[in-house]
């Protein structure tokens, strides 16, 4: 008890907001001992994604005081790490439309003021993919910007990115928690943000970021291709999702020829997304209520989405016969991005060889890039799962001569061009709206389009989900016993009584991987996660991972069929055969401690 005295009368002399002061002496009039226990006693940890949690007292959420610790310690880090670009270049923060981004971002600065560092400093909310496009602009040290980007709305988060323009990777993180950690005492003058006003070290680069950002999109659209979107004229309905969208998007359109028109009760930011239970477009129906009703009222038969921090993407289309609306899933969306990309590219590059182009996905999504690859003589590679992987992977590419010309997430994240180290939802709307013009003056709907892509590489069927499990203890079960299926180190062969055979299996929990020379992983392995990797002799692809924030552990399958299966109901059945014998065979034997969210 000594111990939890000390956290609250430290944490009541440090902390100078009034509003999470009272909320810990409230609990602690109401003897919520735990609970004070478990906000002071536990830190939010920072990672590689830097912070996500909920906004309320402890050290455990987000507040003040942890802003405040973790921008003194972050300011450390870079200090030791590169002080003559950061007293050069400074840093670049931005924030989004949640309560609490404009006070912290503006926290950040302060700290960072205080020192003597320069800091570009946006005075409205920005797109997430801002930033790191800032970062390249300007050369910065750092980028920072405060969004927890489609959480729900209690929750807000602190990303940060490297001066090269990507999210931090390991073992970077654990440097900085270490900086924050030995940096935890608040400096009064860390909490004074008037010294922001009028300082010669603060600059705002909105206008400035805004006007390049915009060049770049335009630059990314042929001329011919901007006089197609001007002819096509199509309807397209657009929501934000209660985020920054909007009117960046609403410019960029413009720029291009696209004609938009958003959802009335979702275009501005709004910290408490009202009209949405999870502002996140890649829930599907339940978040695109508002577009297909403002839709079908405007005579538009695609909706364009974002997430509320813009740097994801989502389409959905109307059937145009049955009226009925396709909701594109990230793969799919993917398998066109990758077909219009590769097309655009070969126009516009003929001197530029395809052996020194190419894509990139996370590993758990779509292969589709990888079978273009096979066909089309570009280059694949895959990545763990993050955008800070992609990313780097991207610049090391790069910095080797090649080309990089998309990556993507199946979590409805794009990255259409370098210019932006990280997935941008609007350059891939620019994108997505200027091939839906050109698709349509064929006379073809994108669904048609879709079809026509599978058709030349082979259908790619995915079923996804995941089994809620609370017991760490039982998820390291299920993994070691897949790992010992049939005696010591020894995994599955087969499923369903051999009906399908495991060609290879990769892990990359311990490192092994069965389909090298020296069964040795190449991506990079990590002890404190649990990901493996089947690929069956059918095409049949499943990785089985835990998730690094949720209770979870999820499941990605994908059927990689050649060319000549065209019946996809077939397809999809094997799929769902298969899906079930994984599950049956691998998860469900501790199915007392699992629920399943599959569909």
């Amino acid at each position: 008890m000594a111990d939890l005295d000390a956290k609250v009368a430290e944490w009541l002399k440090w902390d100078k907001n009034e509003a999470t002061s009272a909320a810990l002496q409230a609990l602690l009039a109401e003897q919520k001992f735990d609970e004070v226990e478990r906000i002071l006693c536990n830190r939010i940890s920072f990672g590689t994604a830097g912070l996500r949690g909920k906004m309320a007292v402890g050290y455990s959420n987000m507040n003040d005081l942890v802003i405040i610790q973790t921008a003194q310690g972050f300011l450390k880090y870079l200090v030791h790490t590169d002080e003559d670009l950061l007293k050069r270049n400074g840093i670049v923060v931005g924030y989004d439309g949640r309560h609490n981004s404009k006070r912290w971002a503006e926290l950040t600065a302060t700290v960072f003021v205080n020192a003597g560092y320069p800091v570009k400093l946006f005075d409205d909310v920005v797109p997430t993919p801002f930033v790191p496009f800032s970062i390249l602009r300007y050369g910065c040290a750092s980028g920072i910007v405060v969004t927890a980007s489609h959480n729900p709305k209690d929750d807000n988060g602190y990303k940060v990115y490297g001066p090269n323009g990507a999210q931090i990777c390991s073992p970077v993180d654990k440097h900085v928690q270490k900086s924050i950690l030995e940096n935890l005492k608040p400096l009064d003058s860390s909490w004074d943000v008037t010294v922001l006003v009028n300082n010669p070290l603060v600059s705002n680069p909105i206008e400035e970021i805004t006007s390049c950002y915009l060049d770049y999109i335009d630059n990314e659209v042929p001329e011919s291709c901007k006089e197609t979107n001007k002819r096509a004229d199509v309807a397209f309905t657009y929501t934000a999702m209660h985020g920054v969208g909007y009117k960046y998007v609403r410019k960029a359109c413009d720029r291009i020829n696209v004609r938009i028109s958003a959802v009335p009760q979702q275009r501005d930011p709004h910290p408490d997304f009202p009209t949405v239970t999870f502002p996140n477009p890649e829930e599907g129906k339940s978040s695109l209520e508002l577009s297909f009703k403002h839709a079908d009222e405007t005579n538009s038969r695609i909706i364009l989405a974002n997430d509320p921090d813009a740097d994801r993407f989502a389409m959905a289309e109307k059937h145009p016969s049955t009226g009925t609306w396709k909701i594109f899933t990230g793969n799919e969306l993917a398998a066109l991005f990758a077909w219009w990309t590769l097309r655009c590219f070969k126009q516009r590059h003929q001197h530029i060889p395809l052996s020194k182009v190419y894509m990139i996905s996370s590993t758990v999504s779509s292969m589709i890039c990888k079978t273009m690859s096979q066909i089309e003589g570009f280059n694949y590679i895959d990545t763990l799962t993050g955008f800070k992987w992609i990313a780097n992977k991207a610049l090391d590419l790069e910095k080797d001569g090649n080309k990089v010309i998309f990556a993507f997430e199946e979590a409805i994240g794009f990255m259409c061009s370098t210019r932006v180290l990280d997935k941008d939802g609007i350059s891939a709307l620019a994108q997505m709206a200027t091939m839906v013009s050109f698709v349509y003056e064929e006379g073809k709907t994108m669904g048609q389009q879709l079809e026509d892509i599978y058709s030349k590489y082979g259908y790619h069927v995915t079923l996804n989900s995941y089994y809620i499990c609370h017991e760490p203890a039982v998820i390291r079960r299920i993994f070691e016993r897949i790992r010992n299926y049939k005696g010591d180190k020894t995994y599955p062969e087969s499923i369903l009584n051999g009906k399908y055979t495991i060609r290879n299996v990769r892990d990359l929990t311990t490192g092994y991987d069965d389909n090298r020379p020296d069964k040795k992983a190449v991506l990079p392995v990590s002890s404190s996660s649990q990901m493996i990797t089947f690929n069956f002799d059918n095409g049949f692809v499943c990785t089985l991972r835990t998730s690094g924030t949720e209770p979870k552990i999820k499941y990605y399958t994908e059927m990689c069929a050649s060319p000549e299966m065209k019946n996809v109901d077939e397809l999809s059945s094997i799929v769902e055969e298969m899906v079930r014998g994984i599950c049956h065979e691998l998860l469900e034997p501790h199915k007392n401690n699992l629920k399943s969210q599959a569909a």
